[in-house]
């Protein structure tokens, strides 16, 4: 009579467990990075209430604002993610937002959202029709595999 095994064998139990390990070997920083990103995304979050900021102003006044105050905002915006939000001192209108604790290479970075006109000319002071924004082209330093989508 013969005799039949039941259960699993040591080496089926050891090939489970490399595959397990190989699918976590991939899957581990893949989470990593898109943790990262989601912070990132809050900085983004961050600008986007100071170019609304930024837009009502030019509508008010025809000028692009000069300082946070200037565009009716706080002094510094801050949260968890982001160390600070800035409307740049050269009146040109470009936000940029210091990315922190994300402890990674997005660290202390900046993202960069600068206004353009409809022919994706730099906003200047008189430029008429609406403002449309570009990010992170302008001089961000946030590394490209953390930015939105939108950003890239």
């Amino acid at each position: 009579m013969k005799n039949v095994q039941k259960g699993f064998t040591l080496i089926e139990l050891m090939i489970v467990v490399a595959i397990i390990a190989i699918l976590a070997a991939i899957a581990v920083p893949a989470y990593q990075n898109y943790i990262i990103r989601s912070k990132v995304t809050e900085a983004v979050s961050a600008i986007d209430m100071a170019r609304t900021a930024v837009a009502e102003s030019v509508q008010s006044t025809g000028l692009l604002p000069k300082s946070n105050a200037s565009a009716g905002l706080p002094a510094t915006i801050a949260s968890q993610y982001v160390t600070n939000v800035q409307i740049d001192t050269a009146g040109s209108g470009k936000i940029t937002a210091t990315v922190t604790g994300t402890n990674s290479d997005a660290d202390n970075k900046t993202i960069i959202y600068a206004p353009f006109d409809s022919n994706g000319t730099a906003w200047a002071n008189g430029s008429t029709g609406s403002i449309s924004w570009k990010c992170s082209g302008q001089g961000g330093t946030v590394p490209s595999k953390y930015l939105p989508a939108a950003c890239r």
